[in-house]
């Protein structure tokens, strides 16, 4: 397997002008994969697509991906322009990753979507976006959406993406199997992973589709330390949904990185995406840490 190594600022890590350029400028001049942001609208950090956007023109060669993008609650017409715009003017770098939303009120509102109602919208938005993207003209007439005939441009700069989805629940690896291309875990133990990896592949096969070995992978918080309050209430909210789980197994320290890496490498992943729990002072500094603790098992590093 071909191993990537990408990483992304801290949750709801807010980012000025300067330290978003000192965070992507490392990460080209040390070699990593990819720059990731996740989405969170009721937070304080800037929106993904914005942000990303923002790196794209300070970069030439670090892909940009989405861990992940909500997508219900997003016009589809519109989103299928943004993702299209984005990756033609990023020379076709964008790594779109989509999912439900997180399970918050505020978040929910945000987007005007119930959650009971999140599962459907996102089954009818995704084949919709692919029709977008490689149709001149989309018809369609569906529960919630309905189209005439529109055509929407520009087409990304391959001509469609690899769409990959998040989520651990049986649910979402089912619909993961059945509508994505690749899977990307969050907060995920060796063994979880390989659980995962395996039902996402199985659904996968009973839909007539193959998702390709290369296209699982998982974001990695790693901490220097002991927890912060924060992280402590966020894993104990992680081992509520997830059940208990050695701390070591889902957020190792850095000098344990490359070991637990190397535990998923051999639960069938092979794409990481590395997080800080907690903002560092220094970008340079911190991306050189992680170079040398990590990035030896990047493939072809830069590529």
């Amino acid at each position: 397997m071909i191993v990537r190594i990408g990483f992304a600022p801290p949750l709801g890590s807010a980012f000025s002008p300067d330290a978003l350029a000192a965070l992507v400028h490392g990460l080209e001049r040390e070699g990593f994969d990819s720059l990731w942001v996740s989405e969170r609208a009721t937070g304080p950090a800037g929106d993904p697509l914005v942000t990303l956007t923002y790196a794209a023109a300070l970069t030439s060669r670090i892909k940009l991906g989405t861990a992940v993008l909500a997508l219900p609650g997003r016009p589809p017409a519109l989103l299928a322009k943004e993702l299209a715009t984005l990756d033609r003017l990023s020379g076709g770098r964008l790594l779109p990753a989509v999912g439900l939303g997180i399970r918050h009120p505020g978040e929910q509102q945000a987007f005007g979507v119930r959650r009971e109602e999140r599962a459907a919208i996102l089954e009818e938005v995704l084949p919709l976006l692919r029709r977008f993207w490689a149709e001149d003209e989309v018809t369609h007439d569906g529960p919630r959406y309905h189209y005439d005939r529109l055509r929407i441009e520009p087409k990304p700069a391959a001509g469609g993406f690899d769409v990959w989805m998040g989520g651990a629940a049986d649910a979402e690896l089912r619909r993961t199997g059945r509508l994505a291309d690749g899977w990307l875990a969050s907060f995920v133990t060796p063994p979880d992973a390989e659980r995962g990896r395996k039902t996402v592949q199985r659904a996968a096969k009973e839909a007539g589709r193959e998702i390709e070995e290369e296209h699982f992978g998982a974001v990695v918080p790693y901490r220097r330390g002991p927890l912060s309050p924060a992280a402590e209430e966020r894993f104990a909210r992680v081992r509520a949904i997830r059940g208990p789980a050695p701390l070591g197994s889902v957020i190792p320290t850095l000098e344990e990185a490359e070991a637990h890496l190397g535990r998923l490498v051999g639960a069938g992943l092979s794409k990481f995406v590395l997080v800080p729990l907690d903002a560092p002072d220094d970008w340079d500094a911190e991306l050189a840490d992680v170079r040398d603790a990590v990035l030896h098992l990047q493939d072809r590093p830069g590529m």
